[in-house]
């Protein structure tokens, strides 16, 4: 069982990534550059009154390099899961951030349990879109979860 100050790190990581890899489609910033001024400027920081938790560090790093380089794979387990007449083009920009960030981690990170994974990002949904798009996260996350874990 994780402690809650892990717990409470964790979700900050998965925040911040999504954050990171939305400014990383927007700007193109080099993920090296990314990481340093995360590191640096934003993770436990406060900005314009809004406080950063602090986040478990390598584990915002590979959710940012893992679901940059595999953004590919990811896009295909998230397509393969989209509503008939659906394409990654018509996902909000965030939204397809958040989707990419879970898949990564329900891919990649078998250490995090299935439900623990999607619950995450379902709260993740919740910082930036209301209800509806939070149950289209958990929805399509635990799709891909069944796609790659069985």
């Amino acid at each position: 069982m994780a402690s809650p100050t892990r717990s409470r790190s964790r979700s900050a990581a998965r925040l911040a990534a999504v954050q990171a890899l939305y400014q990383q489609e927007m700007e193109q910033t080099p993920i090296a550059a990314l990481l340093h001024e995360f590191h640096h400027h934003r993770l436990g920081a406060t900005i314009e009154d809004v406080e950063y938790a602090d986040a478990e560090v390598d584990f915002f790093d590979d959710l940012v390099r893992g679901a940059s380089a595999r953004k590919a794979e990811l896009d295909g387990l998230i397509s393969a899961r989209l509503a008939k007449g659906w394409s990654l083009a018509r996902l909000d920009k965030p939204m397809l951030q958040i989707l990419r960030a879970g898949a990564y981690e329900l891919v990649a990170r078998p250490d995090v349990p299935t439900g623990s994974a999607i619950s995450e990002y379902v709260d993740v949904a919740k910082a930036f879109y209301d209800n509806k798009e939070a149950a289209f996260v958990n929805g399509l996350l635990d799709a891909v979860a069944k796609d790659v874990r069985g």
